[in-house]
């Protein structure tokens, strides 16, 4: 994320590569997804949810035909400079005009600017083979004020993750703990509404509860923030199956009670009061922008990348719609919980006491194993940021100053807040606008002056988006800065109103 060439891994087939991006896109945003869908209405969330859906697969074209881009200029940079070693090195060598004229043919066929390969219609220069992140893509097309803003909105959207993590965690061990301990031992999910002065433990209140869980993570987990750490392949494959476990026995006791006749739910069609939070969470629940280059360049066979991103939104878009609609009307609206599992924690609709605890606690399982990563990556853009060319930082700076300035805000606002669906709301509306969208969008617009200015007009870039009109630039700039000021202003006017 830091913005910089890394290796590409090992290769795999581009269903694998589908998969991979499922689980990437289907994570802790789905979770906050039913609540949403509850307070702004079924049939708004509904078309909300498919608008959003295809401007984010129009999103992810765009920079997929970057990522093409920047890959085609960095093979035309390498062999300009062989070019110009290959002059150098003719120039220096006491060989006569003749024995140069002679190696022409042999040796100036492969270091040509790629320009004379274009004009002979070879596709290979547009192929995905190095993995350039977004950080990258902006420096090689952005300008210094370009590069700074991009940096900015990532950092931003890395906070927000990281106090959404920071929040998640403590708020599932108290609502299980809490209500373990005390007289309603299953009512977690009962609709009993609980406040954050109602007694936990004794004395111990569930605020105290929830800050004791929030300092004993932060002890446990910020650590690694000062450390390099990595996400294994085995850590990777044990948190999907958790979540998938999760995911489909929520589903299935839903449908279960429903079919059952026991759905208390009775969703509205519409409340514009809720569009707020819903356009956040659909925005982070199809989040992926910014780790595409992860995914997709190890796909062995990109002929048709398009075609199969497509197909994972339709099938993203199929599984929010079920488990949106089964929790909405299986529970009453009053009674869904910010994080979605905490409802399956109560003896009515599930009493086998290890799945009520396995889906309370399984946020719990699975943002610890990703906040590390997280910090990790937002430290490193933090570096990167303030980089300059040649320079290192004193080790005060590195190993103390960056860290904590990346860990002590989310903890900050975790600490003041616990509630889930307004901070994934806030950060999906406007840093994840800016991932998602705009930045998506100037990505494909610069990407194609530079590859016109480099390869001449008439070049065609092999992944360009099927969304190749100027038009739909626009309108995802368009769109994304509306927005930004839909919800300010339904935020400014929530505010004055109380």
């Amino acid at each position: 994320m830091a913005g910089g060439i890394t290796d590409t891994g090992e290769l795999y087939s581009p269903y694998v590569g589908l998969v991979y991006m499922f689980n990437l896109i289907v994570g802790t945003g789905a979770l906050t997804m039913p609540k949403a869908f509850a307070t702004a209405g079924w049939l708004v969330s509904l078309v909300l949810l498919m608008f959003l859906g295809f401007m984010s697969y129009m999103t992810t074209t765009f920079v997929v035909e970057a990522m093409a881009a920047a890959n085609a200029q960095l093979r035309w940079k390498r062999m300009e400079k062989r070019k110009e070693d290959d002059e150098d090195e003719d120039s220096s060598s006491g060989v006569s005009d003749s024995d140069v004229l002679l190696q022409d043919g042999y040796e100036r066929a492969e270091t040509r600017p790629i320009l004379s390969v274009q004009r002979r219609g070879s596709p290979n220069i547009f192929e995905i083979t190095e993995r350039v992140e977004m950080g990258q893509m902006a420096s090689m097309f952005f300008n210094k004020v370009g590069v700074n803003l991009f940096y900015f909105c990532i950092i931003i959207y890395l906070y927000g993750d990281l106090a959404i993590y920071a929040a998640a965690v403590p708020v599932s061990l108290m609502q299980v703990t809490c209500s373990a301990t005390d007289n309603h031992s299953c009512s977690v999910g009962d609709g009993t509404k609980y406040n954050d002065t109602d007694k936990c433990w004794g004395p111990i209140r569930r605020i105290d509860a929830y800050r004791l869980y929030l300092a004993a993570f932060t002890l446990l987990l910020g650590p690694f923030t000062f450390f390099n750490v990595q996400k294994t392949k085995y850590l990777q494959i044990m948190t999907s199956l958790m979540r998938w476990i999760a995911f489909i026995l929520m589903i299935i006791l839903a449908l279960i009670r429903i079919s059952r006749g026991q759905a208390e739910g009775h969703p509205s069609v519409a409340q514009l009061s809720g569009i707020r939070n819903l356009f956040g969470v659909c925005v982070y629940s199809f989040m992926c922008q910014h780790s595409l280059p992860s995914l997709i360049t190890p796909i062995s066979k990109k002929r048709h990348v398009n075609k199969l991103v497509l197909l994972d939104y339709v099938l993203i878009l199929a599984f929010y719609s079920l488990l949106s609609f089964t929790a909405i009307y299986c529970f009453r609206n009053d009674t869904l919980m910010d994080m979605y599992t905490l409802n399956f924690t109560n003896c009515e609709i599930i009493n086998i006491a290890f799945i009520r605890y396995f889906l309370g606690l399984f946020p719990v399982f699975t943002i610890s194993t990703n906040f590390p990563i997280i910090a990790v990556t937002l430290r490193n853009n933090w570096k990167t940021l303030f980089h300059r060319e040649g320079g290192t930082y004193p080790w005060v700076v590195d190993r103390i100053v960056f860290p904590a300035i990346t860990l002590i805000p989310p903890v900050l606002v975790a600490f003041c807040t616990h509630d889930l669906e307004s901070l994934v709301g806030i950060t999906g509306a406007y840093a994840g606008n800016g991932i998602q969208y705009l930045i998506p969008a100037f990505l494909a617009y610069c990407s194609r002056k530079d590859t016109q200015l480099v390869f001449g007009s008439g070049t065609v870039n092999k992944h360009l988006s099927p969304f190749r009109h100027t038009f739909w630039i626009v309108f995802v700039l368009i769109w994304g800065f509306s927005c930004f000021m839909f919800v300010t202003a339904n935020i400014v006017l929530s505010e004055s109103k109380l």
